[in-house]
Protein backbone atom coordinates (compact mmCIF):
# COMPACT_ATOMS: atom_id res chain seq x y z
CA UNK A 1 0.00 0.00 0.00
CA UNK A 2 2.87 2.39 0.83
CA UNK A 3 4.66 1.60 -2.45
CA UNK A 4 1.58 2.46 -4.52
CA UNK A 5 1.13 5.76 -2.67
CA UNK A 6 4.76 6.72 -3.32
CA UNK A 7 4.38 5.93 -7.03
CA UNK A 8 1.24 8.12 -7.28
CA UNK A 9 3.02 10.99 -5.55
CA UNK A 10 5.96 10.74 -7.98
CA UNK A 11 3.66 10.80 -11.02
CA UNK A 12 1.75 13.79 -9.59
CA UNK A 13 4.98 15.68 -8.97
CA UNK A 14 6.21 15.03 -12.52
CA UNK A 15 2.85 16.15 -14.00
CA UNK A 16 2.79 19.41 -12.03
CA UNK A 17 6.43 20.17 -12.91
CA UNK A 18 5.81 19.61 -16.62
CA UNK A 19 2.67 21.82 -16.54
CA UNK A 20 4.50 24.68 -14.84
CA UNK A 21 7.36 24.43 -17.34
CA UNK A 22 4.89 24.60 -20.23
CA UNK A 23 3.22 27.69 -18.78
CA UNK A 24 6.53 29.48 -18.31
CA UNK A 25 7.61 28.59 -21.83
CA UNK A 26 4.32 29.79 -23.32
CA UNK A 27 4.21 33.21 -21.63
CA UNK A 28 7.92 33.83 -21.61
CA UNK A 29 8.23 33.94 -17.85
CA UNK A 30 7.54 36.71 -15.37
CA UNK A 31 9.98 39.14 -16.93
CA UNK A 32 8.12 39.07 -20.26
CA UNK A 33 4.84 40.06 -18.57
CA UNK A 34 6.56 42.89 -16.73
CA UNK A 35 7.87 44.24 -20.02
CA UNK A 36 4.27 44.61 -21.31
CA UNK A 37 3.21 46.80 -18.37
CA UNK A 38 3.20 50.58 -18.74
CA UNK A 39 2.24 53.46 -16.43
CA UNK A 40 -0.47 55.18 -18.48
CA UNK A 41 -1.04 58.80 -17.34
CA UNK A 42 -2.53 61.94 -18.80
CA UNK A 43 -5.16 64.65 -18.61
CA UNK A 44 -8.64 64.86 -20.15
CA UNK A 45 -9.65 68.22 -21.66
CA UNK A 46 -12.39 69.63 -23.87
CA UNK A 47 -11.68 69.84 -27.57
CA UNK A 48 -12.96 73.41 -28.02
CA UNK A 49 -11.61 75.26 -24.97
CA UNK A 50 -8.99 72.84 -23.55
CA UNK A 51 -10.63 72.97 -20.13
CA UNK A 52 -10.29 69.95 -17.82
CA UNK A 53 -13.09 67.38 -17.88
CA UNK A 54 -13.39 66.28 -14.24
CA UNK A 55 -14.29 62.77 -13.09
CA UNK A 56 -13.99 61.12 -16.50
CA UNK A 57 -14.39 57.33 -16.45
CA UNK A 58 -11.36 55.58 -17.97
CA UNK A 59 -11.67 51.81 -18.43
CA UNK A 60 -9.71 49.22 -20.36
CA UNK A 61 -11.98 47.59 -22.93
CA UNK A 62 -13.19 44.04 -22.19
CA UNK A 63 -11.91 44.22 -18.62
CA UNK A 64 -12.72 45.72 -15.24
CA UNK A 65 -9.47 47.64 -14.91
CA UNK A 66 -9.49 51.42 -15.01
CA UNK A 67 -9.75 54.59 -12.98
CA UNK A 68 -11.57 57.91 -12.66
CA UNK A 69 -9.95 61.25 -13.42
CA UNK A 70 -9.75 63.80 -10.63
CA UNK A 71 -11.28 67.29 -10.56
CA UNK A 72 -8.56 68.62 -12.85
CA UNK A 73 -8.93 65.79 -15.38
CA UNK A 74 -5.70 64.01 -14.39
CA UNK A 75 -5.49 60.20 -14.34
CA UNK A 76 -2.82 57.51 -13.95
CA UNK A 77 -2.98 53.71 -13.80
CA UNK A 78 -1.11 50.60 -14.94
CA UNK A 79 -2.03 49.02 -18.29
CA UNK A 80 -0.58 46.73 -20.96
CA UNK A 81 0.73 47.54 -24.38
CA UNK A 82 -1.94 47.46 -27.12
CA UNK A 83 -4.75 47.88 -24.57
CA UNK A 84 -7.81 49.75 -25.83
CA UNK A 85 -8.70 52.43 -23.28
CA UNK A 86 -12.24 53.88 -23.28
CA UNK A 87 -13.00 57.44 -22.10
CA UNK A 88 -16.57 58.42 -21.11
CA UNK A 89 -18.10 61.41 -19.36
CA UNK A 90 -21.61 62.87 -19.14
CA UNK A 91 -22.14 65.47 -21.86
CA UNK A 92 -19.27 64.23 -24.05
CA UNK A 93 -18.97 61.60 -26.76
CA UNK A 94 -17.29 58.34 -25.85
CA UNK A 95 -13.85 57.80 -27.37
CA UNK A 96 -11.12 55.17 -27.32
CA UNK A 97 -7.33 55.13 -27.47
CA UNK A 98 -4.96 52.21 -28.15
CA UNK A 99 -1.71 52.21 -26.23
CA UNK A 100 1.07 51.73 -28.81
CA UNK A 101 3.37 48.70 -28.60
CA UNK A 102 6.47 50.57 -29.81
CA UNK A 103 7.24 52.27 -26.51
CA UNK A 104 10.84 52.37 -25.38
CA UNK A 105 9.95 53.16 -21.76
CA UNK A 106 7.51 51.75 -19.24
CA UNK A 107 5.48 54.98 -18.94
CA UNK A 108 3.32 56.88 -21.39
CA UNK A 109 1.52 60.25 -21.17
CA UNK A 110 -1.50 61.45 -23.13
CA UNK A 111 -3.61 64.60 -23.51
CA UNK A 112 -7.10 63.33 -24.39
CA UNK A 113 -9.54 65.79 -25.99
CA UNK A 114 -13.25 65.09 -25.51
CA UNK A 115 -15.94 66.35 -27.91
CA UNK A 116 -19.20 67.73 -26.53
CA UNK A 117 -22.30 65.63 -27.16
CA UNK A 118 -25.71 67.32 -27.45
CA UNK A 119 -28.60 65.07 -26.43
CA UNK A 120 -32.10 66.05 -27.53
CA UNK A 121 -34.70 64.85 -25.04
CA UNK A 122 -38.29 64.13 -25.97
CA UNK A 123 -40.91 66.67 -24.99
CA UNK A 124 -42.58 66.02 -21.66
CA UNK A 125 -46.01 67.52 -20.96
CA UNK A 126 -47.01 67.68 -17.29
CA UNK A 127 -50.71 67.83 -16.44
CA UNK A 128 -52.27 68.57 -13.03
CA UNK A 129 -54.33 65.39 -13.30
CA UNK A 130 -52.71 61.99 -12.68
CA UNK A 131 -54.82 60.10 -15.25
CA UNK A 132 -56.56 60.84 -18.55
CA UNK A 133 -59.92 59.84 -17.07
CA UNK A 134 -59.68 62.51 -14.37
CA UNK A 135 -58.64 65.08 -16.97
CA UNK A 136 -61.61 64.17 -19.17
CA UNK A 137 -64.02 64.46 -16.23
CA UNK A 138 -62.59 67.82 -15.15
CA UNK A 139 -62.70 69.13 -18.72
CA UNK A 140 -66.35 68.14 -19.21
CA UNK A 141 -67.49 69.59 -15.86
CA UNK A 142 -65.37 72.73 -16.13
CA UNK A 143 -67.26 76.00 -15.65
CA UNK A 144 -65.76 78.50 -18.05
CA UNK A 145 -65.91 82.10 -16.68
CA UNK A 146 -66.58 85.20 -18.73
CA UNK A 147 -64.30 85.77 -21.64
CA UNK A 148 -61.31 88.08 -21.38
CA UNK A 149 -63.07 90.97 -23.11
CA UNK A 150 -66.01 90.93 -20.69
CA UNK A 151 -63.75 90.74 -17.63
CA UNK A 152 -61.62 93.60 -18.98
CA UNK A 153 -64.74 95.72 -19.54
CA UNK A 154 -65.85 95.12 -15.94
CA UNK A 155 -62.42 96.01 -14.59
CA UNK A 156 -62.33 99.26 -16.60
CA UNK A 157 -65.65 100.65 -15.41
CA UNK A 158 -65.24 104.21 -14.17
CA UNK A 159 -66.96 103.57 -10.86
CA UNK A 160 -64.71 100.58 -10.20
CA UNK A 161 -61.56 102.50 -11.10
CA UNK A 162 -62.61 105.49 -9.00
CA UNK A 163 -63.33 103.34 -5.97
CA UNK A 164 -60.00 101.57 -6.24
CA UNK A 165 -58.15 104.85 -6.72
CA UNK A 166 -59.70 106.38 -3.59
CA UNK A 167 -58.90 103.32 -1.46
CA UNK A 168 -55.35 103.04 -2.75
CA UNK A 169 -52.67 104.21 -0.34
CA UNK A 170 -49.68 106.22 -1.47
CA UNK A 171 -46.52 104.22 -2.06
CA UNK A 172 -42.95 105.43 -1.72
CA UNK A 173 -42.82 106.94 -5.20
CA UNK A 174 -46.06 108.89 -4.75
CA UNK A 175 -44.96 110.20 -1.34
CA UNK A 176 -41.67 111.32 -2.83
CA UNK A 177 -43.41 113.17 -5.68
CA UNK A 178 -45.81 114.86 -3.24
CA UNK A 179 -42.96 115.96 -0.98
CA UNK A 180 -40.95 117.35 -3.92
CA UNK A 181 -44.02 119.20 -5.21
CA UNK A 182 -44.49 121.10 -1.93
CA UNK A 183 -40.77 121.79 -1.65
CA UNK A 184 -40.77 123.32 -5.12
CA UNK A 185 -43.87 125.31 -4.27
CA UNK A 186 -42.18 126.78 -1.19
CA UNK A 187 -38.98 127.54 -3.07
CA UNK A 188 -40.98 129.34 -5.77
CA UNK A 189 -42.20 131.98 -3.27
CA UNK A 190 -39.06 132.07 -1.15
CA UNK A 191 -38.21 135.62 0.01
CA UNK A 192 -41.68 136.97 -0.70
CA UNK A 193 -45.20 136.73 0.64
CA UNK A 194 -47.13 133.73 -0.58
CA UNK A 195 -50.56 134.40 -2.06
CA UNK A 196 -53.54 133.93 0.26
CA UNK A 197 -55.65 131.10 -1.14
CA UNK A 198 -58.74 132.28 0.72
CA UNK A 199 -59.16 134.95 -1.95
CA UNK A 200 -58.48 132.53 -4.81
CA UNK A 201 -61.69 131.97 -6.84
CA UNK A 202 -60.37 128.68 -8.23
CA UNK A 203 -59.80 127.34 -4.70
CA UNK A 204 -63.36 128.33 -3.76
CA UNK A 205 -64.68 126.54 -6.86
CA UNK A 206 -62.85 123.35 -5.86
CA UNK A 207 -64.18 123.71 -2.30
CA UNK A 208 -67.81 123.97 -3.41
CA UNK A 209 -67.41 121.07 -5.82
CA UNK A 210 -65.96 118.84 -3.09
CA UNK A 211 -68.77 119.91 -0.77
CA UNK A 212 -71.41 118.91 -3.31
CA UNK A 213 -69.67 115.57 -3.93
CA UNK A 214 -69.90 114.80 -0.21
CA UNK A 215 -66.18 114.51 0.40
CA UNK A 216 -66.46 116.30 3.77
CA UNK A 217 -69.01 113.86 5.19
CA UNK A 218 -67.86 111.74 8.08
CA UNK A 219 -67.29 108.13 7.17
Amino acid sequence: MGVRLNILLVFAFLFITQWLFAQVSEHGGKNHQDEDLVQFSGIVVTADSLRPVPFTHIVIKNSRWGTVADYYGYFSFVAHLCDTVMFSSVGYKKSTYIIPDTLSQNRYSLIKAMTSDTIMLDETVIYPWPTKEQFREAFVNLRVPDDDLERARKNLERAEIKERAESMVMDGSMNYKNYMYWQNYKNYYIGQTQPITILDPFAWAQFFKAWKDGKFKRQ
